[in-house]
């Protein structure tokens, strides 16, 4: 799972949560973790003492901590790269500080990293116990459903969701079959995926709706309410690392839970 955790703080409360769910998933996978603050200087007094003050609130003293000049989207991803890390971890943007982690630096990160990142929205209570995955069947997609179940302990709550947008355009009856045919494609995909994982873990739910695609998912969350959406992201070609997909931007700037894209 993940070994190398990087957090990024831009000392705003936001990235306060980030930074105790950063530590908790440390601890939970035996995992190294590294706090990165990004800004004007490369040498901050007040911002180390600060950052050495929350780590040892959160019983966090032994995490490798890095003040780094530049922008943070660029030296985050430079970081990253350099120590080999395999999850980001920030918090949403600041509304008042948009030169810290805002929507474009957040969206920056998640375009052009090479590994997961977590956005962290709300104060964590504990590990994960709950987490919906947008699942089809493309790669991406299923490393969101193995990532999710890793994330969460065997008696957690994992919901995959297929928005199933063709379905709207058949009548009832030939809509039935279609959504029936998907269901089964999809929980064989399931089976399949996750029967390579080793260890144990949560026994996955499906279900295949017919709407449009974030319409259809801002309903589920709002019906099941998850801690965690896990959402893939695709990287098709040169245009889709300089665009963002329209879904994962869109939970990105205004998200309902913690995301955690996936590529």
């Amino acid at each position: 799972m993940f070994s190398k955790i990087l957090v990024g703080h831009d000392l705003t409360r936001e990235a306060n949560h980030a930074l105790r769910r950063a530590a908790q998933l440390a601890k939970q996978l035996g995992a190294q973790l590294t706090l990165l603050h990004a800004g004007p200087d490369d040498d901050s007094p007040q911002a180390q003492a600060t950052l050495r003050g929350l780590l040892s609130d959160i019983g966090a003293p032994q995490t490798q901590l890095l003040i780094r000049k530049g922008k943070p989207s660029d030296v985050t991803l430079q970081v990253a790269e350099e120590l080999g890390c395999d999850l980001l971890v920030a918090g949403t943007h600041h509304k008042g500080r948009p030169e810290a982690f805002s929507g474009s630096n957040l969206e920056r990160i998640a375009r052009h990293s090479r590994i997961p990142l977590l956005m962290v929205r709300n104060a964590p209570e504990g590990p994960y116990h709950s987490a919906l995955v947008a699942l089809d069947s493309s790669v991406c997609a299923c490393n969101a459903l193995t990532s999710a179940f890793r994330l969460l302990p065997s008696d957690g709550v994992l919901h995959a969701v297929n928005i199933y947008d063709q379905a709207l355009q058949l009548p009832p009856a030939k809509q039935r079959e279609h959504l029936q045919i998907q269901q089964d494609l999809l929980q064989q995909l399931i089976s399949d995926e996750l029967e390579m994982q080793p260890g144990s873990g949560p026994q996955p739910t499906l279900e295949v709706r017919p709407g449009t695609l974030a319409g259809s998912l801002d309903e589920v969350i709002a019906e099941r309410q998850p801690q965690l959406l896990v959402l893939g992201q695709h990287s098709r070609s040169r245009l889709s690392e300089a665009l963002l997909g329209s879904l994962p931007a869109y939970y990105l700037r205004q998200p309902l839970c913690d995301v955690l894209l996936v590529k």
